[in-house]
């Protein structure tokens, strides 16, 4: 069996973020695995892009989904594609050995960042994985606890004293909670786990938002603050050699596994991709979850008198607005059976974790938010398999902590704004462009 009819999404569109989960639900109820052609504005969407992509790079990767994919929407089916091997991330498997040697070269400048864990299969990504995995094990974040409440608490303490200063008072204070919460929690924390000094926080977050935010057409801006920051991390790397302390960037530089250590390469990848695209998830993930609890009362009730329910929370919010909507793109390397829909070897698939998340076959009343839902842990948000999210159990300590310590402090925060004047970014990640919050 095939899939049919082909659906048009474009990322770009603010209505389509609006009614995402509509879309995905109706493909559902259609054709769990569906034919999707994916576009922003006039382009279509290379999904396994990044910033780190030169312009000739982004053109090929481009050219490579100028066809359409396809688009697993069911939560059974999409585990299955999560789980299954021959789906593979790195995109020259879907591309002969002609195509492979017409692609352009990269620029030495640029080389490093193009083969991390999102975009290598085992071996490669066995062994990366098992080098970086100490650093994220369970002890290593029960040990962040404490530095994560402080950071919550002085980022509160600087929004009441911002407040004050002009003239405002309790309980009618304003705040954008992502700029002055959401988006600061993490970067710093990040910034001090890697090792990297006060002093250069505001470099660090001046680059990050330059690469997030930056358009193809600025493409000589991208390349060089990529250039600065990767001359920036080499610099970092060559001190911690000199001179190790405690923090990521020491045990990556230092890691040994069996002799195996990672390359200087190797290391920038991995360091790039956790402050670039690991804090990301954690941002958009405390947005989401203050925003779900503020549009649902009763649920949030139910947090107040219970903070231990902060966790709940988390997971729940991960579950409904899951702040990675789909995967990258994976690649069948030989033919394979998903949902009784044949994909060819060579062809092209996106896991939808956001839709699999409200499919009603595994979570009843998918589209309410209710934090006593049974079995909420068995989400996809993060991924599952090989290629599940290094950094989850970083994102959810710091999302629960994110949430007890801000209603904790203000018990009558509530939004800010008209619920309708509230909108998604555009794109594959589910964050919110703005949250004025008052407290």
């Amino acid at each position: 069996m095939t899939a049919s009819t082909i659906t048009k999404i474009d990322l770009s569109d603010p209505h389509f973020r609006a009614t995402a989960f509509d879309t995905y639900a109706d493909l559902r109820r259609r054709e769990p695995v569906s034919r999707v052609a994916f576009r922003f504005g006039e382009e279509p969407e290379a999904v396994v892009g990044a910033p780190a992509d030169t312009p000739e790079e982004a053109n090929a990767r481009r050219a490579m989904m100028e066809s359409d994919v396809f688009f697993i929407t069911g939560y059974d089916d999409a585990v299955a594609a999560l789980l299954d091997d021959r789906l593979a991330v790195d995109f020259q498997t879907a591309m002969t050995e002609e195509q492979k040697a017409q692609l352009p070269e990269t620029p030495e400048a640029f080389r490093p960042l193009q083969r991390s864990l999102l975009s290598v299969d085992p071996p490669d990504h066995t062994r990366l994985r098992r080098l970086v995995q100490p650093s994220f094990s369970n002890r290593a974040m029960e040990a962040l606890k404490p530095r994560i409440q402080q950071i919550a608490d002085d980022l509160l303490d600087t929004a009441e004293r911002e407040a004050a200063a002009r003239g405002e008072s309790a309980p009618d204070r304003l705040m954008n909670l992502n700029e002055g919460y959401a988006f600061p929690l993490p970067m710093q924390v990040i910034c001090e786990m890697l090792g990297v000094p006060d002093a250069d926080h505001d470099r660090i977050r001046h680059w990050t938002d330059s690469l997030l935010g930056a358009q193809r057409s600025q493409s000589e801006q991208i390349q060089a603050d990529l250039r600065a920051f990767i001359d920036y991390l080499r610099e970092l790397f060559a001190a911690k050699r000199r001179q190790p302390s405690d923090d990521i960037t020491s045990s990556l530089v230092h890691a040994e596994d069996g002799g195996d250590r990672l390359s200087e390469d190797e290391l920038l990848s991995m360091v790039f991709l956790l402050i670039v695209a690991g804090h990301v998830t954690t941002v958009n993930l405390i947005g989401s979850a203050v925003y779900a609890l503020l549009a649902h009362p009763d649920e949030l009730a139910k947090l107040r008198s219970d903070p231990t329910l902060a966790k709940a929370a988390v997971e729940e919010a991960l579950r409904y607005y899951g702040p990675a909507e789909t995967t990258t793109l994976r690649f069948a390397h030989e033919a394979v059976n998903i949902g009784g829909i044949e994909i060819g070897k060579g062809e092209k698939v996106i896991v939808g974790l956001g839709s699999a998340d409200r499919d009603p076959a595994r979570f009843p009343e998918p589209d309410q938010f209710l934090l006593n839902r049974p079995e909420v842990n068995r989400h996809i948000a993060f991924g599952k398999g090989i290629h599940a999210c290094l950094g989850a159990p970083f994102a959810r300590l710091e999302g629960q902590i994110a949430l007890a310590a801000l209603f904790g402090r203000f018990p009558e925060l509530r939004l800010g704004v008209p619920i309708e004047e509230i909108s998604w970014r555009p794109g594959f990640l589910r964050g919110l462009e703005a949250l004025t919050v008052r407290f």
